[in-house]
């Protein structure tokens, strides 16, 4: 495959033009039930990363991921809170939220940026303090306007960033792939268990409305591995900067979708919380361009001086 980052950008943006449409896709799983599809989700996942595996041949990093007692448990709490994003999110499309799964997925960055202080020691920079700040406020302003706190969004950023820092505990030393296996392979005997009580009780909808129903059930494990790939292959070749700015295309894309497509209501206090968190972003992403910049000088200035004797 191409490494040209031409091709990094056409990655970038097939994996999160993917998910951006994710919520066209999950009302015609109907009437399965959001716990439903995710355990399908794990399951058919599970079995196409397997194929994947097998044609790559790279079952040996997938049993050294197994016997590494500390990378399987990074990798098995990183499974739990994707179950959990992966939960809420469905929930939010079929219960007409989808506007609040949009803005989940516009703070995740200021969530992320907050663990990193929190979780991980680091000091912030005016620009990102201010950043938080902005995304502070929008939370308050949507509760106030709403009267209710934004749990939605709140869980999903909050679940995907966790999940982010489990993730950067494993490092690039995992494949997307084989990440993915172990992670629904760790969930799969609760996500199996779960699908034969349903049958067993009636209340499965695989089977019993249809091929065309079971074949979309069945086409999740596709949907869900595919742009996880192409985002893996995106982030070989492109700045980390450059995935950055194009991650935004996800959100924007479900908003579009909640509020052209399903007719999702915008209220005033909608607006002016989307509006004070994308000045939160715009700022992060200029703090984050200057901060770029100003590294790749001074490695200029290094390689062109030589290191301090």
């Amino acid at each position: 495959m191409s490494t040209s980052p031409r091709a990094g950008l056409g990655y970038a943006l097939g994996a999160f033009g993917l998910w951006g449409v994710f919520p066209l896709f999950f009302p015609l799983l109907e009437p399965a039930t959001p716990l439903e599809i995710v355990a399908h989700r794990v399951v058919w996942s599970l079995l196409f990363c397997a194929v994947l595996v097998a044609v790559a041949r790279s079952w040996g990093e997938l049993l050294a991921v197994l016997r590494d007692r500390r990378m399987l448990g990074w990798l098995t709490l990183a499974s739990v809170l994707l179950a959990t994003n992966w939960l809420v999110f469905v929930f939010a499309v079929l219960a007409g939220h989808t506007v609040d799964a949009s803005l989940g997925y516009y703070i995740n960055p200021i969530v992320t940026v907050a663990l990193a202080v929190l979780v991980l020691g680091e000091r912030l920079r005016t620009a990102q303090w201010v950043a938080l700040g902005f995304g502070a406020g929008a939370v308050v302003v949507i509760s106030i306007g709403y009267g209710t706190v934004p749990w939605i969004a709140l869980a999903l950023a909050g679940s995907f960033a966790l999940y982010g820092l489990m993730k950067n505990r494993v490092g690039r030393t995992v494949g997307a792939t084989t990440g993915l296996a172990v992670e629904t392979l760790v969930l799969t005997p609760v996500a199996l268990g779960y699908l034969v009580w349903l049958h067993a009780s009636g209340a499965g909808t695989f089977g019993a409305h249809g091929g065309g129903h079971s074949a979309l059930l069945a086409t999740l494990g596709i949907a869900t591995a595919v742009p996880l790939l192409c985002f893996a292959a995106a982030t070989r070749r492109l700045p980390l900067s450059v995935v950055g700015l194009v991650q935004y295309l996800t959100p924007t894309m479900q908003l579009l979708v909640a509020v052209l497509v399903f007719h999702e209501a915008m209220p005033a206090a909608r607006w002016w919380g989307f509006a004070l968190v994308w000045v939160a972003l715009a700022l992060l992403g200029v703090d984050g361009w200057r901060t770029a910049r100003r590294a790749h000088r001074l490695q200029r200035r290094t390689d062109l001086d030589g290191p301090p004797a």
